[in-house]
């Protein structure tokens, strides 16, 4: 059964009913759900299929790949002793292969196949360019985790496969909607702050929402998935990045000093931090990291381009960092943890996330979806005006939404202390960038704001549930 993926599905429909053969590249971060949606999409249907091993070298990959080429083909064929010979034997497979409607070859996890001097990419160009681009009734899916060699191997190349894909779907977690939704066919019964919290520990990672057992509560899912010693997520952080990035230690240096400086840093200050050199190797990495979701580069109002910050955006990484990281051997830290200093700067953060994850809800809500608009925030720093705002949408209609992002378990109630901050976060605002835009305070919160003598202040409010559309 599939949840949401409705755009993703109506692509995929289109791919099937083309009148030419298409070569589709499926990518996003690990445990996201590319390989169950291409299975559930084609009910496992396919004329091929393989998937590439982890740490495997080139000799069992291609003996692996024999192993799918004799359990689809018609008859047995010798084991290739190069990708070429493997591609040959494909195409000879498919040719001999009758079908009313397309042929589907999906290769899952394509990376894990490119092993050093395999040739094996060289091989993919020649099957592609010599033969399956030639046919009209091919769908060639490949999909994998590791999003940088999507991008440098595929989406990028500069050689025989320069503009050869013919389709991208780029694979996003579950929103907060399809999070409920999934939570509601699963049999699990949370209510919507608690999907909120449940979205702030692991995101709308398809995998790790399967995880929770529905006998028991969030708090209870959490310690046994995070904390309990047998704990299927105990180990996912070190499995995760290593995973997709080969020499992955830089990539950890630089999320570990992400995950300190929540509001982000810049280059050169994660190059002070981490004491990568500012070679290629660290735009390599950063580039790596935001192309698998896990880090998000933007820019702060008025900003140019090299002024921008780069900021820890993964859920799961961020709770790891936080809690589990340094925890005590409690198998019930999640459940008798109470909220403290610790606690709230965590989920004030987290919830900025979660409401930077779901910005077209917000316009939706602001009846501004059609409005063209650009996203930023903006700091401004000085001894006696400190001023951060994280969400800036920045309107065509001549308006500026400086949106003020509060978590509570209660009715939001801004007081004569909060109401001057307020003022005086629009009115810094104003001064510094100029702008003549009317400039309008959104409060997003997760129960509302209290209508008191302050509410009036400001121009519009969005709650949780909005979030939910």
């Amino acid at each position: 059964m599939l949840i949401g993926r409705k755009r993703e599905q109506q692509e995929l429909q289109d791919i099937l009913e083309s009148k030419q053969s298409e070569f589709v590249v499926v990518f996003g971060r690990r445990r996201v759900g590319k390989t169950y949606l291409i299975r559930e999409f084609f009910h496992n249907d396919f004329t091929f299929y393989h998937t590439g091993m982890a740490n495997e070298d080139g000799k069992n990959q291609l003996t692996a790949f024999n192993y799918s080429l004799n359990q689809y083909g018609k008859k047995k064929y010798t084991k290739a002793k190069t990708w070429f010979d493997a591609f040959c034997q494909l195409r000879e497979m498919l040719e001999n292969t009758a079908t009313n409607g397309k042929k589907v070859v999906f290769i899952d996890e394509m990376p894990w196949l490119d092993t050093p001097k395999s040739g094996f990419i060289s091989a993919l160009e020649f099957f592609w360019n010599a033969y399956a681009s030639t046919q009209k009734d091919i769908i060639l899916i490949v999909c994998g985790s590791a999003s940088s060699w999507i991008a440098n191997k595929l989406l990028n190349n500069h050689g025989g496969l320069h503009n050869r894909v013919t389709r991208q779907i780029y694979l996003n977690q579950f929103t907060l909607k399809e999070c409920e939704q999934f939570y509601s066919a699963s049999g699990i019964e949370l209510n919507r702050y608690q999907i909120a919290e449940s979205y702030m520990i692991f995101g709308g990672i398809p995998y790790y929402l399967s995880l929770l057992k529905k006998q028991f509560g969030l708090s209870q899912n959490v310690d046994l998935l995070c904390f309990n010693n047998n704990g299927k997520l105990v180990n996912e952080f070190d499995n995760l990045y290593a995973s997709l990035f080969r020499n992955h230690e830089n990539h950890i240096a630089v999320i570990s000093a992400l995950s300190k400086k929540t509001k982000g840093l810049t280059r050169q200050e994660i190059i002070d931090t981490t004491k990568i050199s500012e070679g290629g190797n660290l735009t390599k990495v950063l580039k790596e990291l935001e192309i698998s979701g896990f880090i998000r580069k933007y820019r702060s109002f008025g900003k140019k381009e090299r002024n921008v910050l780069y900021q820890l955006m993964d859920f799961f990484t961020l709770f790891y960092y936080n809690f589990m990281e340094n925890s005590s051997n409690d198998e019930n830290f999640w459940t008798n943890f109470s909220e403290n200093a610790r606690h709230r700067a965590w989920s004030g953060y987290a919830f900025e996330q979660v409401c930077l994850a779901h910005v077209r809800q917000i316009k939706q809500k602001l009846s501004i979806a059609g409005v063209v608009s650009n996203i930023s925030s903006w700091k401004y720093n000085d001894s006696d005006d400190g001023v951060q705002i994280d969400l800036v949408i920045d309107r065509a209609d001549n308006v500026i939404n400086l949106c003020e992002m509060k978590y509570a378990n209660a009715l939001f109630e801004i007081d004569k202390d909060y109401d001057e901050n307020l003022r005086n976060k629009k009115a810094v605002f104003r001064t510094k960038t100029k702008t003549n835009k009317a400039l309008h305070v959104t409060m997003l919160t997760t129960y509302g704001v209290k209508h008191n003598a302050y509410w009036g202040n400001i121009q519009s409010e969005i709650m949780l549930d909005d979030l939910f559309q």
